[in-house]
């Protein structure tokens, strides 16, 4: 019966970060759905991104948007996913057939969540995107392949991003809580109205399971500080150093290109926006800069129109923009 709801032109979209998923449905042509959310980011084990959390969290979802949008049927679907480049085997082994069987979905583009920011941000155009929250990852193209920097995680990477953030926060609050160089009382003071008794910390944050999350929400604290600490002001600039770093590395190699900044980091204003703006002109000089037009979740549903219409306009990779399309005959 789920075979028989999917044949439709509906699409299904989905984001799913470090912090939680969003979902719309739609069709081409016709807009979407209000995105529902989920708090609760898809869990990572030894074969990556777990896709039978992901089905838990998202199936009952989109059941009530479909509802919502007058029950077409979903033909496409597209999940955007934070570490699909790096940790996706099992999603690309597994979700497509079981959004077949859920809801009988055919088309299933599974799509680094880098590449969903890219599209929301500056569509089917040459250039570099920044996509920071949680984590961080720059992502740019030519057209004809795709360029990555950074995205490694918290644990390896993502500099700059929020947990990377509120990490460094975090550290600066224990340093002064040690009396050790480069400590912050302002962080610590900030650090204890959040989290209790910093010799709490490590037992309050290492067995949680959504640490980049819990480390994220302390980088606004950060940027609150900024102004008059210089401890957290040069976190945030050497934050900016990281992140233009990385537009810089995989920026087009030749002709004017644009670059975009996305992500609910952006938000924090201009503690970071400042010193971000000034790295990218030492470092990029000649880019164009523009506002992004849209989030992660924006490009999903481009992209999902595009495939409902066989027209994608993006390079095809494996690990980026992967496409499964129903087999013929």
């Amino acid at each position: 019966m789920a075979a028989d709801r999917g044949c439709g032109d509906g699409f299904l979209a989905v984001d799913s970060g470090g912090s939680g998923l969003r979902v719309v449905v739609g069709t081409p042509g016709r807009g979407t759905t209000a995105p529902r959310e989920s708090r609760v980011p898809v869990r990572t084990g030894p074969r990556g991104i777990d896709p039978d959390h992901l089905m838990e969290q998202l199936a009952p979802m989109v059941r009530a948007l479909s509802t919502e949008a007058g029950g077409s049927g979903l033909g496409t679907a597209v999940v955007g996913a934070a570490g699909m480049a790096t940790l996706g085997d099992a999603l690309r082994a597994e979700l497509p057939a079981a959004l077949e069987r859920e809801f009988g979905v055919r088309t299933v583009a599974l799509v680094a969540d880098a590449v969903t920011a890219y599209t929301g941000a500056l569509g089917p155009r040459p250039g570099a995107v920044v996509a920071a929250g949680t984590g961080l990852v720059a992502i740019g193209t030519d057209l004809k392949s795709w360029r990555r920097a950074d995205g490694w995680g918290h644990l390896l990477g993502d500099c700059g991003g929020g947990a990377w953030i509120g990490r460094a926060g975090l550290e600066a609050a224990l340093r002064a809580h040690d009396g050790r160089p480069g400590g912050s009382a302002a962080l610590l003071a900030r650090a204890e109205e959040a989290f209790g008794p910093v010799r709490e910390l490590p037992g309050r944050l290492y067995p949680r399971t959504d640490r980049p999350a819990v480390l994220a929400s302390f980088a606004p604290e950060v940027a609150d500080c900024a102004e008059s600490d210089p401890v957290a002001e040069g976190i945030l600039r050497e934050a900016a150093r990281h992140m233009a770093d990385s537009a810089a590395a995989v920026y087009p190699a030749e002709g004017a290109a644009h670059v975009s900044l996305t992500g609910g980091l952006f938000r924090m204003g201009a503690a970071l926006l400042v010193p971000l703006e000034e790295e990218l002109e030492r470092r990029l000089p000649h880019a164009r800069r523009v506002p992004a037009a849209g989030g992660p979740l924006e490009g999903s549903v481009q992209i999902a129109t595009e495939l409902a219409h066989g027209a994608l306009s993006l390079p095809a990779d494996e690990a980026m923009l992967y496409v499964v399309t129903p087999k013929r005959g």
